[in-house]
C-alpha cells in the first residue's frame, strides 16, 4: 500500500487532511509537513508515493515543490489542495493528478486519493519514455483532471481546444498549435487545421475519391490534402513496429 505526504501550513487543514487519510483502508501510512522545505528532507529520507499539498506557503510554495518533484527519477503522484482556483493551468504544468478546492467534502477527498492510485498503477504499466498526462478542465465551476490517454481527438475552438474522451468533452484554454507541438512524441497528429487526433483511438481510415476520413470513437474526422501524407506515413510507421 502507498505512503502519503500531507503538506499544508495551517495545522487544522493538515489535522483534518492526515486523519482522512489515515483512515483510508487503501493507504499504508501518512506523513505530515507544515512547509515546502521540511516536506522536501521528508521526500528525500522516505519512499513516498503520493503527496497532498497545498500550494501557498510560506518559503518553498506548493507549486515550487511539486517541480522540484516533477524531475526525481521516480515523481511520487501530487495532489493539489488549495482554496485557490487560479492555478489550476500551473498544475497542468507540473502534472498534479487532481485539484481539489477547499472546503471539501470529505468524499471530494477520497476522489483524489483514488485517481492518484490510478496515476501510479498507470505509471507502472507506462513505459518510461511515455509518461502519461493530467490536464485540467472545468466542469460545472469545478476542476476536474482528464488523462492525455484517455482523450480521443481535439477541435480548435478559437484560442482554445476542446478535448473529446469517452465521456464527453472539456474545453482547455490552450491554443490547438501548442498541443500539436506537446503531444506530438505521444502519438498525436494533425489531420485538418481543426483537428488533432490520438493515433491510439484511430478505429479506422476510410478513403472516398482521394478525400480520406478518420473514425475515432465511432465519429467521423475529415482528413486535409495538405495532411494526408503525413497520416498515411505515421500510421505506416505505427503499424511496422
Amino acid at each position: 500500500m502507498p505512503s502519503v505526504l500531507a503538506v499544508d501550513d495551517e495545522p487544522p487543514a493538515l489535522r483534518e487532511i492526515a486523519h482522512l487519510l489515515s483512515a483510508d483502508d487503501r493507504v499504508d501510512r501518512v506523513l505530515t509537513a507544515t512547509e515546502g522545505a521540511s516536506a522536501l528532507r521528508l521526500l528525500e529520507q522516505e519512499d513516498i508515493d503520493i503527496v497532498f499539498l497545498d500550494i501557498r506557503m510560506p518559503g518553498l510554495s506548493g507549486l515550487d515543490l511539486a517541480r522540484v518533484l516533477a524531475r526525481f527519477r521516480q515523481p511520487p503522484a501530487v495532489v493539489f489542495v488549495t482554496a485557490y482556483e487560479t492555478h489550476a493551468v500551473d498544475a497542468f504544468d507540473v502534472q498534479a493528478v487532481d485539484y481539489v478546492m477547499k472546503p471539501y467534502r470529505p468524499a471530494r477527498l477520497t476522489a483524489a486519493l483514488g485517481r492518484a492510485l490510478e496515476h501510479i498503477e498507470g505509471a507502472t504499466a507506462t513505459a518510461p519514455d511515455e509518461p502519461d498526462e493530467s490536464i485540467p478542465v472545468e466542469l460545472g465551476g469545478v476542476t476536474r483532471f482528464v488523462r492525455r490517454s484517455e482523450i480521443r481527438f481535439v477541435t480548435a475552438q478559437g484560442d482554445y481546444a476542446r478535448l473529446h474522451t469517452a465521456d464527453g468533452s472539456h474545453l482547455l484554454r490552450m491554443p490547438l498549435a501548442t498541443l500539436e507541438e506537446r503531444w506530438a512524441e505521444a502519438g498525436f497528429v494533425r489531420i485538418h487545421r481543426s483537428h488533432l487526433v490520438s493515433l491510439q483511438h484511430v478505429e479506422e481510415i476510410r478513403v472516398d475519391g482521394g478525400r480520406y476520413t478518420v473514425i475515432v470513437g465511432g465519429q467521423g474526422l475529415a482528413v486535409s490534402r495538405r495532411h494526408t501524407r503525413e497520416l498515411r506515413d505515421l500510421l505506416v510507421k505505427r503499424a511496422s513496429r
